[in-house]
């Protein structure tokens, strides 16, 4: 009995804690986008194949290009009722064995005066997006045989 009323207990502090999270998702108006970053141990064209990866997988956005010049990948926006997204990311080399990744989800929200850049992800988020690029990196490397 007491299990059953602590299972309870933790779902309803669970809704509780979603609930309260959830009207602040998209409501901070920002005039630029946010971009965090992260050093990941591989070379530029694993990292740069992986963010695409990931970009397509997780539909961040829609016609996903790798411009190899300028170590950058980016797409279009994708539009869903009222909010367009797009993302794009840029690999900078560090050393012989580093290389940073500069990453950027654009989301607007379509309003009387026009498209409004809003916040839609948050630095967890972010760090999510990295772990998963770190896989994709490392399935890109395997890849190569």
């Amino acid at each position: 009995m007491i299990q059953r009323r602590f299972f309870f207990l933790v779902i309803i502090l669970n809704i509780i804690n979603l609930i309260s999270c959830g009207p602040e998702i998209g409501q901070v108006v920002i005039s630029k986008p946010d971009e965090y970053r992260h050093t990941f141990e591989a070379n530029e064209k694993f990292i740069l194949k992986a963010i695409a990866r990931v970009f397509r997988d997780k539909n961040m956005g829609i016609n996903v290009t790798i411009n190899k010049e300028k170590q950058t990948v980016e797409t279009d926006f994708i539009t869903q009722g009222d909010w367009r997204t797009r993302s794009s990311a840029y690999v900078r080399k560090l050393n012989w064995k580093e290389s940073e990744v500069f990453l950027s989800v654009i989301a607007e929200k379509k309003t009387e005066k026009g498209w409004e850049m809003r916040r839609l992800l948050n630095e967890e988020q972010y760090i999510n997006l990295f772990n998963i690029i770190e896989l994709k990196i490392y399935e890109e490397i395997a890849n190569i045989e």
